[in-house]
């Protein structure tokens, strides 16, 4: 996936309408144009900064039904969700991974009550469920998380989910769309939609990297900007009602120490009544997440201080070792795009459901939703952008669709990142055996070799030093500080792969240290 490419196939489109026109580059949006280009329509994306550079690349790396919401009694929504959970593990086994969590008993009548809750979640995954969830005694949950709170433990119920990178997936979903012929510009600004005999028409876009303006005629306009869907949706009719509540989650990554050993700990009712997470990842222990209301979408949310005392405090109480600011490696937050209901304003009572809107121009926006459920999300949303476009009807083939670098074969570490890449590993290892120096590290505290960052460039649409260090590698989230020792290396690199001078690779590293900083928090 090369952007030379991409801009090949829309200077070929010319002045032909496209099938589909797909506006953002999140989760959601690759997944529309995946939908649309495996069912045979000419489709082009646009995403005004990087693939995920917003809500898609800050989840809390799950891929699950969601046990809070079979709490809460939605079914539908659960069943919905496990069952795409077992489509993504199957579709992209690279990038996905079953994962087990435990959750921690301390009151005798835990030990019923998860059971019988877990036993139905099981049940309703039916054959894609991952594996069977089990009550575990004292000894047998400690032996699976040594770090856990003993003092008046009784022990556990184990169940699975699936884990996931967030970012990587979105890549690979863009690959998947290339693969299939459609055309995605990342850095490509929406600025207006053009209109046919009041009908929505196309869009105007800006080439940031050029400053080059486009119109492109679209028989279908899909919005699927997520926490900016609204911004959309008022270029088409400015008196658009909001559709969207953004909702901040906060994360916490820490040493992996914090958590031995490769199970999770899923913590169902905190000091407010929220969910928190306690996951392996990569490595480190990721702490998540909170769920505060947001007054308007941000692109860089930052967290609050209430956010990360609130996880620090609860984080706390379930493992042997407290953690304090001073462990923090990062905090990131990012903001989901909600289902707006008048009337409700906590968030944990908005569904996590998604929904697609039609205006009266044609305009088709998907809104809500999350990770684990965007393959049914853009199959409902391209089965709406078929009727409104007037495209010839064909039939969704994504459920079965092996995703770009699919592969099965076992990692040697479930944590080891390098498996992401499925069948482009060898791409990979072949930068490293032509040019020794790329297999050294980044950074002695990161994953990562310096051939990722070649590999990013020449054919997964890198364009800037963030989009390596917090994207196509997970650097930034993994340790910010140590992200920041390693960007003059991995700019120059960058430099070198896109043609760029010193002074470019010096401004790249200034504005990366500005944005990292924000990922770190100062001790008390």
């Amino acid at each position: 996936m090369k952007r030379e490419e991409m801009l090949r196939r829309l200077e070929a489109q010319g002045d032909a309408s496209w099938d589909v026109l797909v506006v953002g580059g999140g989760a959601t949006g690759l997944g529309v144009a995946v939908d649309a280009a495996t069912r045979g329509y000419r489709t082009l994306l646009l995403e005004q900064a990087d693939f995920a550079s917003a809500t898609s690349s800050r989840s809390t790396k799950l891929v699950h039904g969601g046990v809070r919401y079979l709490e809460q009694g939605d079914l539908r929504l659960v069943m919905e969700a496990l069952h795409e959970r077992g489509l993504l593990h199957a579709n992209a086994p690279h990038v996905a991974r079953n994962l087990p969590f435990i959750v921690p008993r301390y009151k005798w009548w835990e030990g019923p009550f998860y059971g019988i809750g877990l036993k139905t979640y099981d049940l309703l995954a039916g054959r894609l469920n991952l594996a069977p969830s089990r009550i575990l005694d004292r000894e047998e949950t400690i032996a699976r998380i040594p770090n856990v709170e003993q003092r008046d433990l009784l022990g556990g119920v184990m169940y699975y989910d699936g884990q996931f990178d967030d970012a990587r997936m979105a890549v690979t979903l863009a690959q998947s769309a290339a693969d299939h012929g459609a055309c995605l510009l990342n850095y490509a600004r929406l600025t207006g939609l053009l209109r046919s005999e009041g009908a929505i028409a196309g869009a105007e876009f800006e080439e940031l990297e050029s400053g080059a303006r486009r119109k492109v005629r679209a028989r279908v306009v899909v919005n699927a900007a997520g926490i900016f869907a609204d911004e959309i949706r008022r270029l088409d009719d400015r008196s658009a009602p909001p559709a969207v509540q953004p909702a901040q989650g906060v994360h916490l990554v820490f040493e992996g120490a914090f958590l031995s050993g490769q199970t999770a700990i899923m913590v169902p009712h905190t000091d407010d009544g929220r969910v928190l997470f306690v996951i392996p990842w990569h490595g480190r222990a990721l702490v998540g997440t909170t769920d505060t209301a947001m007054p308007a979408p941000e692109m860089e949310p930052r967290p609050l201080p209430d956010e990360i005392e609130f996880l620090l405090r609860n984080a706390g109480r379930y493992l042997g070792r407290d953690p304090s600011r001073r462990d923090v490696l990062c905090a990131f937050a990012g903001q989901r795009p909600l289902v707006s209901v008048p009337g409700k304003t906590a968030t944990k009572e908005l569904s996590r459901s998604h929904e697609v809107l039609i205006s009266s121009a044609g305009l088709v926006t998907i809104v809500g939703g999350k990770w684990t459920t965007y393959r049914r999300m853009a199959q409902d949303t391209m089965d709406h952008a078929i009727e409104v476009g007037g495209l010839p009807p064909r039939p969704c083939v994504t459920e079965t669709l092996r995703l770009h670098g699919w592969k099965t074969s076992r990692p040697e570490t479930p944590a080891d990142p390098m498996r992401l890449y499925g069948t482009d590993l060898d791409g990979v290892r072949a930068l490293e055996r032509d040019e020794p120096g790329l297999a050294a590290p980044l950074h002695p505290a990161l994953p990562y070799s310096r051939s990722a960052v070649v590999w990013a460039a020449r054919n997964e649409m890198a364009r800037t030093l963030e989009d390596v260090l917090a994207r196509r590698t997970r650097s930034l989230l993994l340790d910010a500080a140590a992200s920041v020792d390693a960007a003059p290396d991995v700019a120059a690199l960058l430099a070198r792969e896109l043609g760029r001078d010193d002074a470019w690779a010096d401004a790249q590293v200034q504005a990366y240290r500005r944005l990292a900083a924000g990922y770190c928090i100062a001790p008390a």
